[in-house]
């Protein structure tokens, strides 16, 4: 009777106690591990089947939208990092996309990752796709943000994207035009509050590549990417593993509407445009995004 006595006040002391505060975006400690002589920074949050996401040009651990990774990490493993020579990371970054897909492949094995969902936001779509085509048993989903697929679009990046992405410091008013849709009021709301949750994080700027020598090495990859001399394009729509591309309906750097040609050719992708929303939509949409794609893991998961 006494044991059953402690048990029962063990269990009541048990429920009342406080639960662990988990990790938040805004929270969690940048961890590092060693990739090619290269010590890697990468963060991690929330539980469940790993998803890696993978950054745009110019992009580091602190510009992702916090609001964006809580909402996946309720029901994934979010694993961000640094590309080598970015951000917290050392080294340098590659300007061929076919390494920089197997310095993802490596990454993930220095943290024990077998195979994965990935999600790549702009260039960091090209390093997507570059990895699903040359190493498909790695990656169970790929979900494209704000890119194109390889070979030449239809519809190429406008001078406005240009002038704006080569500045060495970004301020509001160009993220209205590199990643929202400036005409838009709500468009322009949703960038501020964006750019609010990602700049609560201190000294977000330093990290942020701003020299010339780094950023050519995104625009030659891409512009190989867009060259696609290898036929990763053909490759694309062969591929049965489950894509989601999620556009803006005015993204002034990799239109959405490039994809059109393929649909109907690709075996297993899907769609979503939003409206008023340009280059960032997961920033624009943070919630909305992350639940489409954890409904797309879920119901196209084997």
């Amino acid at each position: 009777m006494k044991a059953i006595l402690l048990a029962s006040v063990l269990t009541a002391a048990a429920a009342s106690a406080p639960a662990l505060a988990k990790d938040t975006a805004a929270t969690v400690k940048t961890q590092y591990v060693e990739v090619d002589g290269n010590r890697v920074a990468y963060r991690s949050i929330g539980t469940g089947s790993p998803i890696v996401l993978a950054n745009r040009m110019r992009g580091t651990l602190d510009t992702w939208d916090p609001a964006f990774l809580d909402t996946l990490a309720k029901h994934h493993t979010v694993i961000t990092f640094d590309y080598p020579g970015v951000g917290y990371s050392t080294g340098t970054l590659p300007d061929d996309l076919g390494k920089v897909a197997q310095f993802v492949d490596r990454f993930a094995t220095s943290i024990k990752l077998g195979k994965f969902a990935m999600a790549g936001w702009s260039w960091g779509g090209f390093t997507t796709q570059t990895l699903l085509l040359d190493q498909p048993e790695r990656v169970t989903h790929a979900v494209l943000i704000g890119t194109n697929p390889p070979g030449a679009g239809q519809i190429p990046i406008q001078q406005v994207f240009i002038e704006r992405a080569l500045k060495p410091v970004n301020d509001l008013d160009d993220e209205y035009v590199l990643f929202f849709e400036p005409k838009s009021a709500f468009s322009r709301a949703a960038a501020k509050a964006s750019r609010d949750r990602i700049y609560a994080r201190p000294d977000v700027v330093s990290k942020i590549p701003s020299r010339v020598e780094q950023i050519q090495v995104y625009l030659t990859a891409a512009q190989a990417f867009g060259e696609d001399k290898l036929g990763r394009r053909q490759a694309l729509t062969q591929t049965r593993t489950p894509i989601l591309v999620i556009s803006g309906d005015n993204d002034t750097s990799t239109a959405g509407q490039n994809w059109f040609p393929l649909v109907g050719q690709m075996k297993n992708a899907q769609f979503v445009f939003y409206p008023e929303s340009g280059h960032g939509p997961q920033h624009q949409y943070p919630e909305l995004s992350a639940e489409y794609i954890t409904d797309f893991i879920a119901r196209t998961s084997k």
